[in-house]
């Protein structure tokens, strides 16, 4: 993926890629936070162009580094998450799911087991996470809105 930027003295910096979040509507205020921080924690561990550098405060304290770009989160319905997750997987883009079913496991083990267990087609996606070009992943949730 290119981490490319366009920049000049007027103009603010344009990313050719883009991070987007895509969530289920229905989701209760705390789930979408602890989706939406699920789902980006596992770009940045596979996709390391979208890490920028660590920060240093103006005494010198040192804070990790986040992602170089912003993230955009979207909502949709069921029915624009499964339309979503298929145009994920049809563009090879990195991405991140979460199910319904993580809501109930308590660590990373189970996470992974119950996702494991249910076929492509059948998951019961609350949350999905792409990288890529900015048209690929504009095309990958399309059909939903800005977050709130």
């Amino acid at each position: 993926m290119s981490d490319t930027t366009h920049t000049t003295d007027e103009a603010p910096v344009r990313f050719d890629t883009k991070i987007a979040v895509l969530l289920r509507e229905d989701l209760e205020p705390w789930q979408r936070l602890n989706v939406t921080a699920f789902l980006v924690s596992g770009l940045g561990t596979q996709v390391p162009e979208v890490i920028g550098e660590p920060y240093e405060d103006a005494d010198g304290v040192a804070y990790l580094p986040m992602f170089r770009q912003p993230v955009l989160v979207f909502e949709g319905t069921k029915e624009t998450l499964t339309a979503a997750h298929a145009r994920v997987l049809s563009r090879a883009l990195p991405r991140a799911v979460f199910t319904s079913d993580l809501f109930s496991t308590g660590n990373d083990r189970d996470n992974r087991a119950a996702v494991r267990a249910v076929g492509t087609g059948e998951l019961d996606l609350v949350g999905v996470a792409v990288y890529g070009p900015r048209n690929a992943v504009d095309k990958v949730v399309k059909g939903a809105r800005m977050h709130p």
